[in-house]
């Protein structure tokens, strides 16, 4: 009977293995959907923050916010790559400013060097210490800024990769889930509503004022999306750009 209890016991702690995932939470809007996305479907889920010398410390705060809602642990991991900059992210380069039908067109100066490439890698590490078979990141190849680290092809070769490098890759496999890969913002927001997404407690804006600036690329991408999924961003603003000012003089959630 005790073996028999034994192996039972086993077999459980086995499949919860199987069902453990990280997420990576920026404390934006799309890392906010996928960890809501990853609880919804049974993951036993634990998040991952980088503090990688960024402009500001907003997102970090977020997610530390949205980790308390939903009762989850999280780890944040840092290095700086302001060492390498390159980026206005990661720079004393200004924020540019872009209209909205611009921003698939070219790589931004937000473009991180490498940053999801490094995100990832980290990622797969401490799914090898956890034994998390289920890495989930929030990028998106729909309406996002051009970024070449966000695209499905990458994807797929970093999952290759990962399987290929690491120990737990040999014995099992690592997969790279991309859940918002081909939504758009609208489609992600309506995704997160139905999820009951704590929007309130995100943060997008890549000046990292406490109001966002309405202006930075984030900002456009993330107003058109409530715009398109019909309901009103809850944060607040210290400018709407013209599409969301008519939006808002409409009857909106």
């Amino acid at each position: 009977m005790f073996t028999r209890d034994l192996v039972r016991v086993q077999r459980v702690r086995i499949a919860l293995n199987h069902n453990r995932s990280i997420v990576l939470l920026s404390g934006g809007l799309d890392s906010a959907t996928v960890l809501a996305y990853a609880l919804s479907r049974g993951y036993e889920t634990i998040a991952i923050s980088f503090d990688y010398g960024q402009r500001h410390s907003m997102e970090l705060e977020s997610g530390k916010r949205i980790c308390d809602h939903y009762g989850v642990e999280r780890i944040v991991v840092n290095f700086n790559m302001r060492q390498i900059g390159g980026s206005s992210l990661t720079s004393e380069m200004d924020v540019e400013k872009r209209d909205i039908d611009e921003l698939s067109k070219s790589i931004p100066t937000s473009y991180v060097p490498a940053r999801n490439t490094i995100f990832l890698s980290i990622a797969s590490a401490y799914a090898e210490v956890v034994d998390a078979r289920t890495i989930f990141i929030g990028a998106n190849a729909v309406d996002y800024s051009g970024y070449p680290d966000c695209r499905p092809e990458f994807f797929n070769s970093m999952e290759n990769t990962l399987n290929l490098g690491t120990k737990l890759g040999q014995s099992s496999h690592i997969r790279i889930s991309v859940p918002l890969q081909y939504l758009t913002k609208g489609e992600i927001i309506a995704l997160g509503m139905r999820l009951k997404v704590p929007y309130e407690l995100t943060h997008s804006c890549y000046r990292g004022g406490i109001e966002a600036c309405g202006e930075c690329d984030s900002c456009l991408l993330r107003l058109k999306g409530f715009m398109d999924s019909g309901f009103r961003d809850p944060v607040k603003y210290k400018n709407y750009p013209d599409f969301y000012e008519k939006y808002l003089g409409k009857s909106v959630l």
